[in-house]
């Protein structure tokens, strides 16, 4: 198994360039796994219910969570959107919408 990651316009890359190196490591980390795992733990990579085809990456470094948007394209690729550290238990809902509006997006421009 073998996934592409490409990014979708520079949400993620803008998200991405702020963080600590040791969090990008741990993104890097948890990319790898996405790419070369058959089944990535839900710890990792979960559907998001409610959502059409949108999936959020978890990560973890010490006490604080990050959560990266995307979708799959055609079973190989991984788009990824917009990502934020959370800060509540429940996943900002204008986040979601966020990533579901660069998500149709996405499919709309690729055609």
């Amino acid at each position: 198994m073998s996934r592409t990651i490409i990014f979708y316009e520079d949400y993620f890359i803008e998200f991405y360039q702020v963080l600590d190196q040791k969090v990008k490591g741990k993104i890097q980390f948890v990319f790898e796994l996405i790419k070369q795992v058959d089944r990535v733990p839900e710890k990792f990579l979960k559907h998001l219910a409610g959502t059409n085809g949108l999936y959020e990456i978890r990560i973890e470094y010490q006490s604080n969570i990050y959560r990266i948007f995307c979708c799959f394209d055609n079973e190989k690729l991984v788009v990824l959107f917009n990502g934020f550290q959370k800060k509540t238990q429940k996943t900002p809902h204008k986040e979601i919408e966020k990533a579901e509006r660069l998500m149709k997006d996405y499919f709309k421009n690729k055609k």
